[in-house]
This record gives C-alpha cells, structure tokens and sequence, in this order.
C-alpha cells in the first residue's frame, strides 16, 4: 500500500499567521537587543577602586558602600538600575538615554501648558529629584508597555507612575517651584536643599 499523499505534502501555514509570527519574532528581536543594549550600558565600565576622585561629585558615595569589599562588586554587575545608584559613566549614559524620551514622548504627549501652578524647567536635567522622578517613571513605562505586561499595563502606568509623578514634579512647591512658569520667560534656578541633621 501506498502512503498517503497529504503526508508528503509540504505544511502550507496562512499568510495571515504567517504575518503574525514574522511580527512576533521581530517583536521578540527587538526587545531582546533593547535588553541586552540597556544591560550593556548599565554594565559599562564601573569605576575602579583606585581612582583618587570620587567619580561623580553630585553623586558621592555612600560611607555603606564605600566599606563594602571590593570582590563583592567585581562580576556581580550593577547594585541598581536606579540612575542614582549609578557610577559616573553609567549615569551620563543612562542620563542621555531618559533625556531622549522624556524629549520625544513625555514632553510631547503629556507636558501640558506651563502656568505658576504647573512650572516646568527646560535644564531638568540639573535637579537631582527630577531624574530622580523622571528616571523611575521612565523604568516604570519600559516595563508596563511591555507586551508582558498585559492590556492594562498602560492604564496601570498612567494611573500609578504617571499621575503621581507629574503631580510631584509640577506643582508649585516641587522641584521646579523657582523655574520657568510662563513658556515665554524661561527661567532655571535650583532651590538649595536641607541641610542633613548634626551639621
């Protein structure tokens, strides 16, 4: 007996699907360089224990961190990806990286009218909080639109990291309380900070 001929026929998959997995392997390609450029970069180049100068004198560090044993540090990669946590290298990096989507998608999509109620600070890159801020929002925004992250992932981002942000960084007390409140005069001026207790 014969075998039959639908066995030795080649599998014939719709156009339809097939359009679907191409999408899904370029989407998957996509995503897997963007996490291995985002590891790469928060990887680069850590400081050596025996620079003679801090390497960030915005962002010294720690005396908890400075005790800590130098093997501890070596192949374990960054402690955080918190911009803040970063070494000098790292932050400018991850610095340019924030800037270029709080200028192509934050600013555009949701920076609203400046007023003395919302201010806003076109060297936002000069107020510690606001990197801070915008830094964990924008980590928070890689990961929530993330196909992972469900259908609700965007509406948890608006609602959770969005709004509160924005709140924090615009209202008339925040860190761009002293800075441009009418679009036609900008205006940069850093508040001075607390001083820490006992000094």
């Amino acid at each position: 007996m014969s075998e039959p001929a639908h066995e030795s026929e080649p599998v014939r998959i719709p156009d339809h699907d097939l359009d679907d997995l191409v999408a899904t392997v370029t989407r998957l390609v996509a995503e897997s360089r963007k996490q291995g450029e985002t590891l790469a970069r928060l990887t680069d180049d850590q400081p050596s224990e025996d620079d003679s100068e801090p390497a960030d004198p915005v962002h010294p560090e720690s005396p908890a961190s400075a005790s800590a044993p130098a093997e501890a540090n070596a192949n374990d990669g960054p402690a955080s990806v918190f911009i803040l946590a970063l070494g000098a290298k790292a932050y400018a990096e991850e610095l340019a990286a924030l800037t270029n989507w709080v200028h192509n998608l934050l600013l555009p999509v949701y920076g609203r009218e400046i007023t003395t109620g919302r201010p806003w600070c076109r060297q936002w890159q000069e107020h510690p909080e606001a990197v801070a801020r915008l830094h964990a929002l924008w980590l928070a925004w890689q990961q929530l639109t993330d196909v992972q992250a469900g259908l609700t992932g965007p509406s948890t981002w608006h609602r959770d990291h969005l709004d509160p942000a924005l709140l924090q960084l615009r209202t008339p007390d925040g860190p761009f309380g002293a800075c441009t409140t009418s679009a036609a005069r900008p205006h940069h001026r850093l508040l001075a900070s607390p001083e820490p207790a006992g000094v």
